[in-house]
């Protein structure tokens, strides 16, 4: 079911003041001072932080951001700080941006870093929102959601929880988050909360108290939990291997890159986005369904995270080509577009992000009649594939080692690394860590074998197309037309599962129009399709059409009842592969959520997500049956 986001609202109290409807903002009644002093009594911040590598608090009830904002400022004056600081907050019930500058404006101390946090506060979706700050030295991960489904949900080690309310049975999944020696400070707690907590391992130190400084004197439960304080972190060999320099490869590589890994990057073309990452415009949009189901959750994920990854590398000066054109996804049929119109009446998605548009609509913004209503996604639109790779790889700087026109023959693990040859028998490059991220190449490997990859033949037809003709948006049914990139405007594609064939066929341009006629009518007239250019790539598939991510398994089978962390896992080897037709959509957070893991940080989706993403999933249940395709 979806879980529809319900907005703080304002109001003034009786001296005129703003206030929440929907928040209890006590304990920041006293300011970024009083904050300040509920961290150091409460956690020991900031001596706690010091030297280590990473420091991660957990937040419920972000309300207005003055915790993290507080935070973030004393983190940034300390010279012995943590090397990066991860702060992860849960809010029910979030404002939006103007009502937060509104409020933020009480704080003028922290005007600097609250400009900085609402230029990046996103929609007001459901999930997990990371933000980056500080050249990705601070996260700050936004829950948007019910807190104790959140908590359920959240895969991370905490050093310090920081509650303004502790939801019944929370004690379990405090104990499951929690790193050794994690404080904890609550508010707003039942009776008995002490020894459900203690029970969970938690060390209450003392009674419900009284807190000087905070408005109202709230009372608050402090404990600690059992375990010796993390040390300062001992130095990691931090090198890897990414096999494959498509949209998967250099984000993993770029993702990695930004927490002070050393990555080769291997691919026998001559330079990135050459396989199936090299069409010249991409569909870049979610994909949503009216239970909100795994897929849709992941493409939601995707797209939003995959926005504001193009934002930071076009602050970095690395920017792909791409356009927030705006994508159009009309319904097959009278049925499928009530459905559609049905998901965003029950979701009430922020209109910026998804709304329903009419028949009259749609031709309107598509600049061309068409057959029915559907959705429409302002803040989609198209990407250029190879940019985005080269842009990843730039952004990596020189911790990236581009070791191009070298094919990988095999793998061979050695001394606790993988090593990479080619099929001369010669070294290209060796780390502890390889990555397996090279499309249906993954297919030729032996250690990958667990893997029911399939390759899905594509090709894209090319038409001529004369600047600012319509349509301007992208248009979507049952296939895509682009808008004109540099003369040429992409319709397709085909989607042939186990086809390898890689010349460009009449027949599949034929089908392409027919697409296109359908998206458009009348649009396909004048094109031949004897006569069209086009590209063919070739797409890597998952059978239930969800990405793979994560470490590959050393087994080929396993007994169905077997957790999936109980599965034997190749030493260091992992995958990013399935995409399917969506790896623009999914490569930006699949970067991510891989260097998460293998850096030992909180993790940006929510675990079942995880799970459904592991690689190892196919050991527990047969393949759904059907095509993988896509839209």
């Amino acid at each position: 079911m979806y879980p529809t986001i319900t907005p703080a609202t304002l109001a003034l109290d009786a001296d005129g003041r703003l206030q929440s409807l929907r928040l209890d903002d006590a304990t920041h009644a006293g300011g970024p001072g009083a904050v300040l002093q509920l961290l150091q009594s409460c956690h020991g911040l900031p001596s706690r932080w010091a030297g280590r590598e990473a420091f991660t608090i957990v937040e419920s009830g972000f309300g207005l951001g003055l915790c993290f904002l507080a935070t973030w400022r004393a983190w940034r004056a300390d010279p012995a700080r943590s090397r990066r600081l991860h702060f992860i907050a849960i809010e029910e019930h979030p404002f939006g941006a103007a009502d937060l500058a509104r409020l933020q404006a009480a704080w003028p101390e922290l005007d600097a870093l609250a400009a900085e946090l609402r230029g990046q506060w996103p929609a007001l979706l459901p999930g997990i929102h990371r933000l980056s700050f500080d050249a990705g030295r601070v996260t700050l991960d936004l829950i948007f959601g019910d807190p104790v489904d959140a908590l359920a949900q959240l895969e991370a080690r905490a050093d310090a929880f920081h509650l303004d309310r502790l939801a019944p049975g929370g004690g379990d999944q405090l104990a499951r988050l929690a790193a050794p020696g994690a404080t904890l400070a609550a508010w707003a707690v039942d009776e008995g909360a002490g020894q459900v907590l203690q029970a969970a391992g938690c060390v209450v130190a003392q009674d419900v108290v009284q807190q000087e400084g905070v408005a109202g004197h709230r009372p608050v439960l402090l404990g600690r939990f059992e375990g010796d304080a993390v040390p300062p972190a001992a130095a990691v060999d931090r090198r890897a291997l990414v096999i494959g320099a498509g949209v998967a490869g250099t984000s993993v590589a770029e993702r990695l890159a930004a927490r002070g890994w050393r990555v080769a990057v291997i691919d026998e073309a001559d330079g990135p986005g050459q396989g199936a990452s090299g069409n010249k415009a991409g569909v870049f949009r979610p994909l949503p369904s009216l239970d909100d189901n795994r897929l849709a959750r992941i493409t939601r994920a995707g797209f939003l995270y995959g926005l504001r990854h193009l934002e930071r590398l076009a602050r970095a000066g690395h920017a792909p080509r791409w356009e927030a054109c705006g994508v159009l996804h009309l319904g097959r049929d009278a049925k499928q577009e009530g459905k559609m119109r049905a998901v965003v009446d029950a979701h009430q998605p922020p209109a910026d992000y998804l709304r329903f548009v009419s028949r009259e609509e749609a031709g309107q913004l598509a600049g061309w009649p068409v057959e029915a209503g559907g959705w429409w996604f302002p803040g989609g639109g198209w990407i250029q594939p190879p940019t985005l790779c080269t842009a990843n790889l730039a952004a990596g700087g020189e911790a990236i080692d581009r070791r191009f026109g070298l094919r990988l023959a095999r793998l061979e693990r050695s001394g606790g690394e993988w090593v990479a040859l080619d099929p001369a028998g010669a070294e290209i490059a060796r780390a502890p860590v390889a990555i397996l991220a090279n499309g249906v190449g993954i297919r030729a490997l032996p250690e990958a074998a667990s893997l029911p990859v399939r390759p899905a033949r594509g090709q894209v037809s090319h038409l001529p197309a004369e600047p600012a003709s319509a349509p301007r948006v992208v248009v979507c049914r049952l296939g895509y037309v682009s808008p004109e990139v540099d003369g040429v405007r992409c319709a397709g594609a085909t989607f042939i599962a186990d086809d390898e064939g890689s010349e460009l066929r009449e027949a599949e341009h034929r089908e392409n129009m027919q697409k296109l006629d359908f998206i458009l009518p009348g649009f396909a007239a004048p094109f031949d399709p004897a006569s069209l250019a086009g590209r063919v790539g070739f797409r890597p598939a998952s059978p239930d059409r969800l990405p793979m991510i994560g470490a590959v398994p050393a087994v080929e089978r396993a007994e169905r009842d077997t957790p999936l962390g109980a599965i034997p896992r190749q030493p260091g080897l992992y995958a990013v592969s399935g995409f399917g037709a969506r790896g623009l959509v999914w490569a930006s957070l699949a970067g991510e959520l891989l260097a998460s893991q293998l850096n030992g940080e909180p993790l940006p989706v929510a675990r079942d997500l995880v799970d459904a993403m592991d690689p190892a999933r196919y050991l527990l249940k047969p393949p759904r049956p059907g095509s993988p395709g896509d839209e």
